[in-house]
């Protein structure tokens, strides 16, 4: 999953992104309104956290101008505007949820959870399971039955992007915009790389394996095998 954060405090933009990375999404990070705008318009996120009072564009003027391009991604107010006028606003103008600072970081992924859930992603369970393959996002815990698998942070990252689109081919550039950012300047075949990496740790040794190759489309959890 992949989150844009956007705030000119720049200090607090930072340790959300590197919070929201430790937790498994893959973060684009920007100081003001109009990179804001322009990161939005260029990617389909998974969901979007943007401040109010930022410098170019605020946060409702970028969410308007979004909204009005057709832009669907769903959005969170992080801001320290607290008046009940500033949230009928926000949420008028199109935002899912809003939220004022201080807040409390888990607060904060509950939020993101919920908008998620209400926009259909079934990321937020707590338990993704594709047959005997359970990954908790509580706990980060991944098991292949009773036998407990140790993921890198970018494994963890695709695995559980995949699962939560079980049945689903994603192609390499679908997994590459969504579980790695614009800071990735690695090789084109890092999906592939990646791939075998669960492979081997996922389906070596099981009767059935999970990860399936479609050639010339991409790669399915929980389906049947072309390859």
């Amino acid at each position: 999953m992949r989150i844009l954060v956007a705030d000119d405090e720049k200090s607090l933009a930072d340790v959300v992104s590197k919070r929201l990375k430790k937790e498994g999404y893959a973060v684009d990070t920007v100081y003001d309104g109009s990179s804001a705008l322009d990161y939005l318009v260029a990617t389909d996120y998974d969901l979007a956290l943007l401040d109010v009072m930022m410098p170019g564009l605020d946060g409702f003027q970028v969410l308007k101008k979004y909204r009005g391009e057709g832009g669907i991604s769903p959005v969170i107010f992080l801001t320290a505007r607290d008046a009940l006028s500033d949230r009928v606003s926000g949420l008028d103008s199109g935002a899912d949820d809003y939220i004022v600072k201080p807040f409390s970081f888990d607060e904060l992924l509950a939020r993101i959870r919920s908008v998620l859930r209400r926009a259909g992603k079934k990321s937020i369970s707590s338990v993704l399971k594709v047959d005997d393959l359970t990954l908790d996002s509580a706990s980060g815990i991944v098991k292949r039955g009773e036998r407990v698998i140790e993921l890198s942070q970018k494994e963890y990252a695709l695995l559980k992007y995949m699962m939560t689109n079980e049945g689903m081919i994603l192609s390499r550039d679908m997994l590459l915009s969504h579980v790695w950012d614009y800071s990735y300047e690695g090789q084109s075949n890092m999906v592939d790389v990646y791939i075998r990496y669960l492979r081997k740790k996922i389906d070596q040794g099981e009767e059935k394996e999970l990860i399936h190759t479609y050639r010339g489309r991409g790669y399915m959890i929980g389906g049947p095998d072309e390859s």
